[in-house]
């Protein structure tokens, strides 16, 4: 009997592992809430009201960034430890999933264990389960080991602060910057160091590598290592994808911020032209899901926020710490509309066809996607009276797990609040559960029906 309940447990395991990955971290975040309740979690020795609380534990576990209060000084030190711990878990969860389910959506997972993961690229050659957990975690241990003690050497001799603080300071933002996270201990994020590119950069970095996605990061290290010996780069469609698509919208990020807001005495104004460039980038990175700032958010003009709200609605790559509904789904799209244009009958990009249940798939993330943007900023504009862009703004940065906002997150109604913490669990696990469903449900039809077009346009 008790072997029968055991294999019956295992087969719903792996028959919903979307489901799994949802009530994974439904738990965390309301084990994180009750932590972050507790009077001992706050500065002042007061309990946290629990919407408080369960916003930051949603925020910190689906590695957003958007806050209520100021990390820094509402959040004792315990809190502090309970919000990196939860980024962590939360980051390294979504990587080692995302790895877990691509390999049982492609059909090379044969291991009998929990598949809570989600699947948006079938890009993964790895053999069992212990490489990816050991991969995920060698890689995320460098980045963030490294990042931080770059950060560390920064704060203790270029700012002065003792040992301790500088550590701590150095490796509590490296953790949020690799999980692309944005939670800082500073009330005003990074703009005290938006001058200082061995604060900037390293972070700037260290989002970059966690955006990419473990897939990306892992056939890159393996090819420069086969490069050495046969002289040859053979990248999968998926890393170049993810590769050129990052770079492509990194430019136009840092041309545009730097466009819009040259001249802006609230924000690139004041800057020499290599801070304003320095600046550009980094804002431009942090849409990536990242959610810190150097430049003051609310300050920019409608335009720039506009066009913020575009690149974090995008996102970063696939299987990693970023959100949105990613790169690739991008790319797949832009892809698919050049093809429909020249009049061409298959999408093809690099040497590659691509299916038409991949196109179907990414046509159905980016249009749900938009209509949980449009749903979530209708709900929340029938709460509040703040201006609609700045409303849209905290939306998009919300669904797409980035962090960044205007400064209105604090001034929200707790029903405004509810919602953007309902937002960041399903922009979080929202796309990537629906992809995994989609791939796991695929079936052949043994029938045609007929064809027939209606008038489009």
């Amino acid at each position: 009997m008790a072997g029968r309940s055991a294999r019956v447990r295992r087969s719903l395991f792996t028959a919903h592992p979307a489901r799994t990955v949802v009530l994974a971290f439904a738990a965390v975040i309301a084990l994180g809430t009750a932590l972050l309740a507790l009077p001992v979690a706050a500065e002042d020795g007061m309990a946290t009201g629990m919407v408080t609380a369960l916003f930051t534990s949603t925020s910190a576990v689906c590695v957003t960034g958007l806050a209520v209060v100021d990390t820094g000084t509402y959040w004792s030190g315990f809190g502090e430890g309970v919000i990196l711990a939860l980024i962590q878990v939360g980051g390294f969860g979504i990587m080692t999933m995302a790895s877990l389910l691509a390999l049982l959506v492609s059909g090379k997972l044969r291991l009998r264990m929990q598949l809570t993961a989600q699947a948006e690229t079938k890009s993964l050659d790895i053999g069992d389960v212990r490489r990816v957990l050991l991969g995920v975690a060698g890689t995320t241990l460098i980045v963030e080991l490294a990042v931080g003690a770059v950060l560390s050497l920064r704060f203790r001799f270029g700012y002065g602060n003792s040992i301790g603080d500088a550590v701590y300071l150095g490796y509590f933002h490296a953790v949020s910057a690799f999980n692309n996270a944005g939670f800082g201990l500073h009330a005003d994020s990074l703009t005290r160091y938006a001058d200082d590119p061995w604060v900037t950069l390293p972070v700037a970095v260290a989002v970059i590598l966690g955006g990419l996605g473990f897939p990306v990061l892992l056939e890159l290290l393996r090819h420069r290592n086969r490069r050495r010996t046969t002289g040859r780069r053979n990248w999968t469609l998926h890393t170049k994808l993810t590769l050129a698509t990052t770079v492509v919208l990194l430019a136009v990020g840092t041309l545009l911020t730097c466009l819009l807001e040259w001249t802006n005495s609230g924000t690139l104004g004041p800057h020499d032209w290599p801070e304003k460039l320095l600046n550009g980038f980094f804002h431009s990175t942090m849409t990536r899901t990242a959610g810190f700032n150097s430049l003051d958010i609310g300050a920019m003009h409608a335009s720039t926020l506009l066009m913020t709200c575009m690149l974090m609605f995008v996102g970063g790559g696939s299987a990693g710490t970023a959100g949105g509904i990613k790169v690739t789904t991008f790319a797949v799209l832009a892809v698919a509309i050049i093809a429909e244009v020249r009049g061409e009958p298959n999408s093809a990009v690099l040497g590659r066809k691509l299916g038409p249940h991949v196109l179907r798939q990414a046509l159905t993330v980016a249009l749900l996607g938009v209509g949980l943007v449009m749903t979530a900023t209708l709900a929340l504009l029938s709460t509040t009276s703040l201006p609609f862009e700045q409303v849209l703004f905290e939306v998009v940065s919300a669904f797409a797990t980035v962090g960044l906002s205007t400064g209105i997150t604090a001034d929200l109604p707790a029903t405004g609040q509810l919602i953007l913490t309902l937002l960041m669990f399903i922009g979080r696990l929202g796309p990537v559960t629906l992809v995994s469903a989609l791939a796991l449900r695929e079936r052949k039809r043994r029938y045609d029906l007929p064809e027939e077009r209606p008038v489009i346009g």
